[in-house]
């Protein structure tokens, strides 16, 4: 019998980005159990098995046959993962201008700069 009472446990969301950062750490595709034994939270194997199911069909990951189950390796990396979340929240706003210059007009200084030099790199390789 576990100690832990359900207030212990972790936020869901937490629980997926420690999942989402040990695939991105390994490097190559894991089954549920090894990502259970590097997150060492005890989780029933079916559990976790359930969790990288779910993010497989969300997209996030991609699964590969390995013995009787699967193994599973994150789509993107980070940053990747983020930007297509501003991207999808971008799209399904009718006002694009208004949310991008709402968005630009909250960044920071350094964030503004480098905004401005992604957008003329980008520029430059496309000419």
């Amino acid at each position: 019998m576990s100690d832990k009472r359900p207030d212990d446990r972790r936020p869901h969301g937490e629980l997926v980005a420690d999942v989402l950062a040990v695939l991105w750490e390994a490097g190559e595709p894991m089954t549920a159990q090894k990502v259970n034994a590097v997150l060492g939270t005890g989780l029933a194997r079916t559990t976790m098995a359930t969790i990288l199911t779910r993010l497989y069909e969300k997209g996030t990951l991609r699964r590969i046959p390995s013995g009787r189950g699967f193994a599973y390796e994150p789509v993107e990396d980070a940053a990747g993962l983020v930007a297509g979340r501003m991207r999808r929240e971008l799209e399904s706003e009718p006002r694009r201008d208004l949310v991008l210059k709402r968005f630009v007009s909250a960044l920071s200084e350094n964030d503004e700069e480098t905004l401005r030099r992604l957008l003329l790199e980008a520029e430059d390789g496309s000419g």
